[in-house]
C-alpha cells in the first residue's frame, strides 16, 4: 500500500501550454490530482487529452508553465518507480513471449511485484506463453496493463484502457483497477466510454481545446450541463390532438427552452433548459403526449452539452 502523505498532490500541472506550430494542444491548462482519486480524462478528439498525458509522463516538456509529479519532475517520478502508464502509441516487442515481456517490465521496476502475480491480476495467465505478435487487440492491452503494473507505483496513468476488450475483460479490468485505488493508487485514464467515466470514476476532467471546461464529479458535470431530457410518443395527424389539434413538428420546435429535438416516427425526444416550462406549453398545444417522461442528461449528453456550447461561444 501506498506510503504518500494524504494531503500530498500527485500532479499538478499550472498554467501550462503547449503548441505545435498554429495548433494549441495545451492552453494555460491547470489541475490537481489527489492520492486515491480515479480520475476520468475526458474530450473530443483534439481536444489535448494525448498531450496531456505525454507532459505529465514527460514525453515532451512544456512550452510554459509547470508540470511536477510527486513534487519533482515527471522524468524523476518515473524514474523513481513511482509512475505506471499504458499508452496508445508505441507498439510491444515481437517475437517474445508474454511472460518474457512481463519479467522484463518487473525486473527494470524498483518496486517490483512478483511476475505470477502480475500476469494474474491482468488476467493473461493463460496466454503467458504466447508470443506478442500472435495476440488479439484485446490482450494486447492487457499485456500493456500488466507493463504499467509491473510494480508498485502510486500513480497509475491509461491512455484508453479497454481499447478493444469485450464486454468481460472490461468489467474484470475495471475491478483491478478499483482495487488499486482501494489500496490509495491514484489511477488518472482518458477514455471515449462514457459510460465507463459515468461508473467508475471518482472526478472528470472535460478538455476541449486544450483547457479545461469542467472539473467535478459524474453528477455534478450533468447537472452543470443544465437541460433535462424529454421523451413522449405523439401521433402526427389530424386526429392526434383534443379537439382535433394537430401535431406539427414545427410548433414543437418553438417549444420554450429547447436545446434541441428529434423525431423518430411517433417518438419525440428533446432536451430542454427548463423541462417544466417545455412541458406546460407542449400540453398548452391541446396535444396528449404518450409515454411522457423527463429524466436528466446523462453524462454523454451532459458532455456533448458543454463541449457545445463551448464551441458556440468561442465561434
Amino acid at each position: 500500500m501506498t506510503t504518500t502523505a494524504p494531503t500530498t498532490t500527485v500532479v499538478s500541472f499550472e498554467n501550462v501550454h503547449k503548441t505545435y506550430g498554429d495548433v494549441h494542444a495545451v492552453d494555460g491548462l491547470s489541475l490537481a490530482l489527489h492520492p486515491g482519486e480515479t480520475v476520468a480524462l475526458l474530450g473530443p478528439n483534439g481536444a489535448g487529452k494525448s498531450s496531456t498525458l505525454d507532459l505529465l509522463l514527460g514525453l515532451r516538456n512544456a512550452d510554459s508553465g509547470s508540470v511536477t509529479v510527486f513534487g519533482t519532475t515527471p522524468q524523476e517520478a518515473i524514474a523513481a518507480g513511482r509512475v505506471g502508464a499504458m499508452l496508445q502509441s508505441g507498439g510491444l516487442m515481437e517475437e517474445v513471449k508474454v511472460r518474457e515481456l512481463v519479467a522484463l517490465a518487473c525486473a527494470l521496476h524498483p518496486k517490483p511485484h512478483p511476475v505470477a502475480e502480475v500476469l494474474a491480476m491482468a488476467g493473461i495467465t493463460q496466454i503467458a506463453d504466447r508470443k506478442v505478435d500472435k495476440l488479439s487487440g484485446g490482450q494486447e492491452q492487457r499485456v500493456r496493463f500488466a507493463l504499467a503494473t509491473a510494480g508498485a507505483s502510486d500513480l497509475i496513468v491509461l491512455d484508453e484502457p479497454t481499447t478493444g476488450m469485450d464486454v468481460t475483460a472490461r468489467q474484470a479490468f475495471w475491478a483491478t483497477m478499483r482495487e488499486q485505488s482501494r489500496q490509495g493508487r491514484t489511477v488518472l485514464f482518458a477514455t471515449h466510454y462514457l459510460e465507463e467515466a459515468d461508473a467508475i470514476a471518482d472526478r472528470v476532467l472535460v478538455l476541449h481545446r486544450g483547457r479545461l471546461l469542467a472539473d467535478g464529479t459524474a453528477a455534478e458535470i450533468k447537472a452543470r450541463a443544465g437541460a433535462r431530457r424529454i421523451s413522449f410518443d405523439l401521433d402526427f395527424g389530424p386526429d392526434s390532438g383534443r379537439d382535433g389539434a394537430q401535431a406539427d413538428e414545427t410548433a414543437l420546435r418553438g417549444l420554450p427552452f429547447l436545446s434541441s429535438m428529434t423525431v423518430s416516427g411517433t417518438t419525440v425526444r428533446m432536451q430542454s433548459y427548463n423541462a417544466d416550462a417545455t412541458v406546460h406549453a407542449l400540453y398548452g398545444l391541446g396535444l396528449y403526449p404518450r409515454n411522457l417522461e423527463v429524466a436528466g442528461l446523462g453524462l454523454e449528453q451532459a458532455f456533448v452539452a458543454i463541449t457545445e456550447a463551448e464551441e458556440a461561444r468561442t465561434a
